[in-house]
């Protein structure tokens, strides 16, 4: 690639509706609406998830099964 050619990179959506989840479809974050809901004419519902980070976790949070 020289100068003038940039990568590039997929740009991450923070955040993907209810639907495209539970298809597991890339979502565009499109609000109100994204393009997957609005093409099938679907609610689109956004809910906020919470991540914690796995150095946070302790083993007590795993069930280990062997």
């Amino acid at each position: 690639a020289t100068n003038d050619e940039v990568p590039r990179v997929p740009r991450r959506t923070p955040m993907a509706c209810q639907f495209c989840r539970g298809r597991k479809l890339k979502c565009d974050g499109g609000r109100p609406s994204c393009s997957n809901c609005n093409r099938r004419g679907y609610p689109c519902v956004y809910v906020p998830v919470y991540v914690t980070s796995p150095y946070l976790r302790t083993f007590s949070d795993h069930s280990l099964q062997f």
